[in-house]
């Protein structure tokens, strides 16, 4: 396999989460739990299994909550010993795998998501020729490894993942009146959206502005692909998006069941 370890991921993690105040009011959203953990630590675990293990986190709203998730890391997950007179912590064994490196950039407390990532670039993305970028709150199965390779080869500035909408409700097919065909939850196999885990070369960085208005998802990849330099990589696996406590109850019973994809 390629190796994929000095490609940067930019995280988006500073958004203000309020369709999701439930939870939202207490921690950033990527640090909403699904099972026991943080469903950014999913979206990371995903990334790393396919060989990506450099992670700039472009934080804001209450980057203290993730700030201190990384920084207790280690201590939270293995035995250590703690001298209360000095403060000197000492930990006796790394109980985990994780061998990431994680950068926290705090990104400012309303910048929009182009903005962040600009802000974060400029800082962390160093000689990198490419990088991507995804959410704090969406998961997938799509083979993460194939998409960039895709994205090397293709040429182009960039590479967005596409997939197909889910749909939350049921469709009535009619003729006049009659219902002729009723469809739980349909599929739109030919309809494709933004998934969200994105690849860029560095020259993307012309279409961003540090300006915290810019975001993402207007005038930067509208601009990208009306200069023909944008291509999508098609999914038709599993993808979500936590934006709700429904969402949410979803995706954890998923894990629970032993069906979560992005986990098996």
């Amino acid at each position: 396999m390629t190796d994929f370890s000095n490609i940067p991921v930019f995280i988006l993690c500073g958004g203000l989460g309020t369709r999701f105040k439930e939870e939202s009011d207490f921690r950033p959203k990527p640090m909403v739990p699904v099972g026991s953990h943080p469903i950014l630590w999913h979206i990371m675990k995903y990334y790393s299994r396919h060989g990506f293990k450099k992670f700039i986190l472009c934080t804001g709203f209450k980057s203290e909550v993730i700030k201190a998730y990384f920084l207790n890391y280690a201590s939270m997950n293995s035995d250590f010993t703690i001298n209360l007179n000095s403060n000197a912590c000492r930990v006796h064994s790394i109980d985990h795998n994780e061998d990431w490196e994680v950068t926290v950039a705090y990104t400012g407390e309303l910048t929009m998501t182009g903005a962040r990532v600009a802000i974060a670039a400029q800082k962390y993305l160093g000689d990198a020729q490419n990088f991507a970028v995804t959410y704090g709150d969406g998961l997938t199965d799509a083979n993460l490894a194939a998409e960039l390779e895709f994205h090397l080869k293709h040429g182009k500035t960039g590479t967005v993942l596409g997939v197909n909408p889910p749909s939350r409700f049921g469709e009535l097919k009619l003729s006049g009146d009659q219902v002729v065909e009723f469809d739980e939850k349909p599929e739109f196999g030919e309809k494709w959206i933004n998934g969200g885990y994105f690849f860029f070369r560095a020259a993307f960085l012309k279409y961003l502005s540090k300006d915290e208005s810019c975001v993402l998802e207007r005038t930067p990849l509208r601009n990208l692909a009306s200069d023909g330099e944008l291509h999508v990589f098609k999914h038709r696996g599993f993808w979500a998006c936590m934006d709700t406590q429904r969402d949410q109850d979803q995706l954890n019973k998923l894990l629970v069941s032993g069906e979560a994809p992005w986990a098996i």
